[in-house]
């Protein structure tokens, strides 16, 4: 399989990063919705970034 693999732009990078950062202090200090679901926003997060890195203009 080939890949065409380009830079995610940089707002998809931000968001993928606040939403990593958010859950990182939900686990530290308790935030309601982001301690309850730290693994699945995670994962929303990483998706974000694929799609990023996969896409062309996302």
């Amino acid at each position: 399989m080939n890949f065409h693999l380009s830079t995610p732009r940089r707002e998809t990078f931000l968001v993928s990063v606040v939403i990593a950062v958010l859950v990182i202090i939900g686990m530290i200090v308790p935030l309601p919705f982001f301690t309850a679901y730290a693994l699945g926003l995670l994962l929303i997060a990483y998706l974000i970034l694929v799609a990023g890195v996969l896409l062309d203009n996302l």
